[in-house]
Formats: C-alpha cells, sequence, structure tokens
C-alpha cells in the first residue's frame, strides 16, 4: 500500500471587506458560487482528512465544498498553523492606501518583501516556517491518506514553497484565487527507490485551478 500522502489546497471564498487588507483577521466568506463550488468538488477525493485554519472563512468554505459533494457536514479538524499571515498595523488599510503609505517601497505581488515583518505582524519567512512544521506533522500522522487543507492564499504559496524549494520571494508571484485547488503530493523513500525509506520528495501535480480573472 502506498504511503503516499496526497495534500489538495483550497483558498476560502471570497471576503467582501472592502477591498482592505484583512490578513489574520476574521471576517466572513461568501460561498454564493455555486457553480464554482459543484466544479471545485467534483476534483476531491472521498474519504479524506479535512483541515482548515482556525478561521471562519476557511470552515465556511470546507462545509459548503462538502455540501456540493453531496456528503454529510465533514468532520472539520483545525490547524491554527494554517493561519494568514498577520498583517499588523496594516490591517483595515486598503492596498492603495499602503502604496501611498510604502512608496517607493511598494511590493507589487504582496505587502511587503518575503523577509519583512510589518509592524506588530509577521513576515512571509515567518509564515513558511510555521505551515512548514504544520505540513510536516500532518504528513507523519496520515501516512497513504489524502488531506484536504482549506485555507488562506499566503499559506498555500508558503506550501508551494515548500514543496518547490522556492525562493520565498519567488514564491509571492504564485497565484491563487479563491477557491482554487493546488495539489502536491510527498512521496516517502522505498524498496527500490534511490531515496531512503525515511525520506522523501514533493511532487506539485496542480496550481490555482480552475484559473480565474482577478480583474
Amino acid at each position: 500500500m502506498s504511503k503516499a500522502v496526497r495534500w489538495w489546497w483550497i483558498r476560502h471564498a471570497p471576503v467582501d471587506n472592502g477591498g482592505r487588507i484583512y490578513g489574520s483577521e476574521d471576517p466572513p466568506c461568501d460561498c454564493s458560487d455555486s457553480a464554482l463550488f459543484t466544479q471545485v468538488a467534483a476534483l476531491l477525493p472521498a474519504n479524506a482528512i479535512w483541515i482548515t485554519s482556525h478561521l471562519q472563512r476557511t470552515h465556511q468554505t470546507a462545509q459548503a465544498l462538502v455540501s456540493h459533494m453531496g456528503q454529510e457536514p465533514a468532520d472539520l479538524l483545525t490547524e491554527p498553523r494554517f493561519g494568514e499571515q498577520s498583517f499588523g498595523a496594516w490591517h483595515g488599510l486598503t492596498r492603495e492606501e499602503l502604496r501611498l503609505q510604502r512608496h517607493p517601497q511598494w511590493h507589487r505581488f504582496w505587502h511587503a518583501p518575503a523577509d519583512e515583518r510589518p509592524p506588530g505582524g509577521e513576515s512571509f519567512l515567518d509564515l513558511i516556517g510555521r505551515v512548514q512544521a504544520a505540513v510536516q506533522a500532518w504528513t507523519d500522522r496520515y501516512p497513504g491518506r489524502d488531506l484536504v487543507a482549506v485555507a488562506h492564499g499566503g499559506t498555500i504559496r508558503a506550501a508551494l514553497a515548500i514543496a518547490l524549494d522556492l525562493d520565498p520571494e519567488a514564491a509571492l508571484r504564485l497565484t491563487v484565487n479563491n477557491c482554487s485547488l493546488s495539489r502536491m503530493e510527498w512521496i516517502p523513500g522505498a524498496a527500490g527507490s534511490h531515496l531512503p525509506e525515511h525520506e522523501g520528495v514533493w511532487q506539485v501535480s496542480l496550481v490555482n485551478f480552475p484559473p480565474r480573472s482577478t480583474a
């Protein structure tokens, strides 16, 4: 029996927050796009372990997906380390307000360079660190299983950076749209493999599907 662990990452549904930065804050999301939920739900495995962050928008999205799979409400496991990056004092600002405040240090794809901590917040490097620890713990806990993780844009970028061994700054260029699916798999070493049994490799098979316009 294969001990490979298949991670199915889904970003939560859209949040109507007036275009303001909400990061680690806890607004609800809009799960009304039935066609999109049906499309994504059709791709997900049955009998998976469902994991969300501690923020309500991931719980709401997970339950909506399960509903569109025609299943009973899921037994959701919560992993706070999968929460979105905290932007500290920048929470509540619009992107334009932050751009004006930080000019000319404005970051095109994210709110700040990967190694910068916003006042009272955390850096993308900090986020990668906690996501890596959590992914390792869950991968060790459920060998051979499918893990559906409903999380956040930053969290999923961090997970992909880990799997692809990306430079953190390069990982910030990855697009992760609301309700999109990204998939990665941990393949452990085994008999006949060039890897020792206690080692393994990550493989990424899907990123940001289905693609949607962010305009």
